[in-house]
């Protein structure tokens, strides 16, 4: 009687076939999950914040230029649902001081270029938005001609309240001149309409106006009186070298009156600026909107300048803050020239978020499914090892009891493989390893049947011998 060769064993049908195997798929997905998790972690913590709502000006003294300014400021702001509180000041003093002070809660404010003492130049919490205006300064005076500043020593000098730009100014060039506060010379705080009148009836000897001292009313009256001069700064070329944040301008001729042609003839002056000066903290959307709100106040003609010379990238006692630097040479990115500007901000710092997520996508994708395939297949080659180790064996003697073990192996295998869970799109492949589990096993039985079959053929020969 042949033994039993065991290819009557029953076999269990089948692998579990799915469409997708969940847990290959989350396994695959797995690091690309933790990557993106990672990522959005660092934009978020990167991520410049939503601009806020409301921001804090210091112009100036209530009805002067640069309150009247900052008023059109809060105009145009507002078209964006921003807030502008404004807060009147004695001048570019107060205002800077306020602008150093965390405490004060201004975030903005204009500063004539010039005043800020060397200690404020090192501190790095302020930032310049740019020129949006020149601040001419005129003197007129009694008496004789005066060709240099250094001719009003001894006299009585109205240059300004305390405080103020004009001042300020007044003071750095006297004292260039040799006229300090103490000594002969009277500097008095008078300023406008006082100090025109002033000078008209003798009681002051020269007056120093700038920006909202200066108005062409003043300025007109005072020509028009006799024995009022203009100064003309003829040394003007040397003080602009000397004093760097000042530029050099003309009076046109007929600046007054065109009519009677006054002046008759073109006057030097010097100006600084007015600056937009603003904290460092200040949120770039921000930066933009009060640059477009500067072009739209300050970007007309004047008698002193151009139409769309301001706002101008000028700055001196602080440095130009990147964001204005960038809006000067470019402008508006893209986002905030064709969203409203909300819509606009939060697309700009989702950005933030969804470009470096496509930049790791696009190549994690394309990796994702040749680890998930490698994920699948590596559950059908693992056995792939245990087979080739048993059909080894199956070539070397054996006794009976170690090829049943061979065999009970070789089924332990083959029920593993039988209970997979495997998609579809895998099939063949299951099946060939199926197969090749078969192969191994008919290995294994014909190498059982070996000896009987070598059994039968040593009597079948000696029967022939007998015989």
């Amino acid at each position: 009687m042949k033994p039993d060769t065991g290819r009557s064993r029953p076999t269990h049908l089948v692998a579990r076939f799915v469409a997708i195997s969940w847990r290959d798929l989350a396994v695959s997905f797995g690091p690309l999950v933790l990557l993106v998790i990672v990522a959005i972690w660092a934009a978020v913590r990167l991520i410049q914040p939503a601009p806020p709502n409301t921001l804090t000006i210091s112009a100036g003294p209530v009805g002067s230029t640069f309150w009247i300014a900052a008023q059109k400021y809060k105009a145009i702001l507002a078209r964006n649902r921003i807030t502008l509180n404004v807060l009147a000041s004695q001048g570019s003093q107060e205002n800077l001081k306020r602008l150093l002070d965390p405490q004060a809660n201004v975030d903005v404010g204009f500063v004539q270029s010039g005043i800020a003492p060397a200690a404020v130049d090192k501190d790095k919490s302020l930032m310049s938005l740019g020129s949006v205006a020149y601040v001419p300064l005129a003197i007129f005076y009694r008496g004789a001609p005066v060709d240099w500043l250094s001719g009003f020593k001894g006299e009585r000098l109205a240059i300004g309240p305390e405080g103020s730009g004009t001042r300020e100014l007044a003071l750095a060039l006297l004292k260039a001149n040799g006229i300090v506060p103490g000594g002969p010379t009277q500097l008095l705080p008078l300023t406008g309409d006082a100090a025109a009148d002033a000078l008209i009836d003798g009681t002051i000897d020269a007056t120093f106006l700038a920006g909202d001292s200066a108005q062409p009313a003043v300025m007109g009256k005072l020509y028009r009186t006799g024995n009022v001069r203009f100064y003309d700064f003829s040394q003007a070329d040397a003080y602009t070298r000397r004093f760097p944040y000042l530029t050099q301008l003309k009076v046109p001729m007929g600046a007054f009156d065109l009519g009677k042609n006054l002046p008759a003839n073109s006057i030097s002056i010097v100006a600084p600026t007015a600056e937009l000066i603003a904290r460092d903290s200040l949120h770039p959307a921000l930066s933009d909107l009060l640059i477009e709100a500067a072009r739209e106040v300050h970007g007309g003609a004047t008698t002193m300048q151009r139409a769309g010379e301001f706002p101008a990238p000028l700055a001196h006692d602080f440095p130009l803050s990147d964001d204005a630097a960038r809006y000067y040479k470019s402008g508006k990115s893209f986002l905030y020239r064709t969203l409203p500007f909300w819509i606009a901000s939060l697309a700009d710092r989702l950005l933030v978020i969804v470009v470096p997520l496509i930049v790791l996508l696009v190549p994690a994708l394309r990796v994702v499914p040749g680890l998930y395939a490698w994920r699948v297949k590596s559950r059908i080659y693992r056995w792939y090892g245990a087979l080739i180790a048993i059909e080894r064996s199956a070539l070397s003697e054996h006794s009976s009891a170690e090829r049943a073990s061979l065999i009970e192996r070789l089924d332990t295998i083959e029920d593993s493989v039988n209970g997979m869970k495997m998609p579809l799109a895998y099939a063949d492949q299951f099946y060939v390893l199926r197969e090749h589990i078969g192969f191994v096993r008919r290995r294994l039985t014909e190498s059982r049947d070996a000896p009987g079959r070598q059994d039968e053929a040593d009597e079948q020969a000696a029967d022939k011998v007998k015989g």
